[in-house]
């Protein structure tokens, strides 16, 4: 169920927001429409906040005298982004059981860490979020009434279709949320275990360059935007959008892939896609957008999962 309920949710969003979508016109820009030198750009971008995060994930394993490889690291962020796309949030377990396998490192204790990581990152989205919407407040604003999320009546409510794709959104969310309760509280039972992930939450407190840490968290979120950002220059009818709106978009697609579904599929689309034409892009252009990039990225993924899983095998031997 873990694994079907997520392809059926991003399924549906997908079907809904390409329900009446001309897809060879898709297949014109892919193959003759797009720049290819920007969008490997791009993908550089994407593979370095991977890099990163690995770098920085290392810093917080060694207060708990944890000496994995840095590739070791940087391989196990490939698989766990990997890993979220056949069960999403998976990834952040699976990172911990490669330390444990290749490095000997405590799972309990390297969870901890990523416990603290992702609250560094939320932090940070928090922030990104508060600039973006107070310098572009009337932009989301629109975006609330365009998708029903903010309207003057019931009637429209339950006559918005783009309201249901945000209601099932935030069923996608719940649902989420109740399974890492159910998590949590098994955890609970497990005194040893709980100790030792909050030792790892507080690794932070003894990090021993707390300058390079927080270099490597500005770094990850400047690539993180770039990785998006750039992909505006590959198409003809993007490449005008500025940084105030690739800000907008990237704010409205990293909350969307919150969404349990495999890498955002359908919640980043109808985000970006609403977003966009906001901005004057037509539907069609936008959804021809989101449609190549979504693709592209994700299959950047795919192929970084593969050589991570490579890469720790014949290191090892």
């Amino acid at each position: 169920m873990k694994i079907i309920l997520p392809i059926l949710l991003g399924g549906f969003i997908l079907y809904w927001v390409y329900r009446d979508f001309d897809f060879s016109r898709a297949g014109e820009v892919l193959l003759h429409g797009t720049d290819w030198g920007w969008m490997s750009f791009s993908l550089f971008f994407g593979v370095m906040s991977h890099v990163f995060r690995g770098w920085r994930w290392k810093q917080t394993l060694e207060p708990l005298g944890a000496r994995p490889r840095t590739s070791d690291c940087v391989d196990s962020i490939f698989l766990s982004y990997a890993a979220n796309l056949v069960l999403p949030r998976v990834g952040e377990v699976s990172r911990c059981g490669v330390l444990a396998k290749y490095d000997e490192v405590s799972f309990s204790k390297s969870l901890g860490t990523v416990v603290t990581e992702r609250l560094v990152d939320t932090l940070c989205m928090l922030l990104i979020t508060g600039i973006t919407f107070l310098v572009q407040m009337p932009v989301f604003f629109r975006f609330f009434d365009e998708t029903g999320t903010k309207i003057p009546s019931l009637v429209h409510l339950v006559t918005s279709p783009w309201f249901y794709v945000v209601l099932f959104s935030v069923v996608g969310v719940g649902v989420l949320l109740y399974f890492l309760l159910r998590m949590l509280s098994f955890f609970e039972r497990v005194k040893g275990v709980v100790l030792n992930v909050w030792e790892g939450v507080l690794s932070l407190r003894s990090v021993t360059n707390m300058p390079l840490f927080i270099l490597y968290t500005l770094l990850i979120w400047v690539c993180y935007f770039y990785h998006f950002y750039l992909t505006f220059h590959c198409f003809q009818f993007t490449e005008h959008l500025g940084y105030l709106a690739g800000l907008v978009m990237f704010v409205g697609g990293t909350f969307a892939v919150i969404v349990p579904t495999p890498n955002g599929a359908g919640p980043w689309h109808f985000a970006v896609i609403t977003m966009m034409m906001l901005y004057g892009v037509n539907a069609t252009d936008a959804g021809i957008f989101a449609l190549i990039v979504h693709g592209v990225q994700t299959l950047l993924v795919i192929v970084l999962g593969i050589w991570g899983a490579v890469h720790l095998a014949w290191g090892r031997r």
